[in-house]
């Protein structure tokens, strides 16, 4: 049995993972999804002072007052930001960092440093076109079926700047063991190939591929529990 804890990824919350919950207690596993701050079921709290430390200290709360240890710890796309600042803060309580087609930051990195010119500036406009402090969800993959658009278009929802301009700050660099699950499907249409590549064939480095697009818990979550499954057999 594992405990696994889900940082989720930009507009989402733990709502987005109602497909997977199911599927992780038949493996026997616990599964935690915080929401962050000004989000989901937490969106009373939204603020533009809400950042990347703000949805760091979410998850690390999680950890801390269910008292966690040996945490799988995953991050989904923005919330691999969120993940790598959790296990740098708690690092006698993660025992492994899963990547799910997630950014992978450096110390002083932030998550509009890895985000190409044009979708760069779609960012910034949202922000300036819109309450001038929160950044508008991208579009959803093309396989998303009818269903789960409108799913999901009830509950995504904008979410302040800062989250994608602070730099992330670590106290050493990561040494724990850590996975990359690269979700293949329109994958030159987004900006985590470039992670898979890099940690490829690196020490302390598992790689996966998953043929899904960039949201498996929505489009793919049996796939999405398999890829896990093997993810920590490793």
């Amino acid at each position: 049995m594992a405990n696994i804890v889900v940082a989720h990824g930009a507009w989402s919350a733990a709502w987005a993972w109602k497909k997977v919950r199911p599927l992780i207690a038949a493996a026997g596993h616990l599964f935690f999804t915080p929401t962050y701050t000004g989000l989901g079921e937490r969106a009373h709290l939204a603020s533009p002072d809400n950042n990347l430390e703000t949805h760091i200290a979410d998850v690390l709360g999680v950890i801390t007052y269910e008292d966690l240890r040996d945490v799988i710890l995953v991050g989904h796309s923005y919330g691999g930001m969120v993940a790598s600042g959790v296990a740098d803060r708690a690092r006698d309580r993660v025992a492994r960092l899963i990547y799910l087609d997630a950014f992978v930051p450096a110390n002083g990195q932030a998550l509009i440093d890895f985000v190409p010119d044009p979708e760069k500036s779609r960012l910034l406009n949202s922000v300036k076109t819109g309450d001038g402090w929160r950044v508008t969800p991208n579009p959803t993959p093309p396989d998303t079926a009818a269903e789960d658009l409108e799913w999901i278009g009830k509950f995504r929802m904008p979410q302040s700047a800062k989250c994608f301009t602070q730099p992330l700050r670590l106290q050493a660099a990561l040494t724990l063991p850590r996975v990359y699950i690269h979700c293949t499907r329109f994958a030159d249409k987004k900006p985590f190939a470039q992670f898979d590549t890099a940690t490829k064939g690196t020490p302390g480095w598992r790689n996966f591929d998953l043929d899904a697009s960039h949201s498996p818990n929505v489009t793919a979550p049996s796939a999405l529990v398999d890829v896990l499954q093997r993810s920590l057999a490793v």
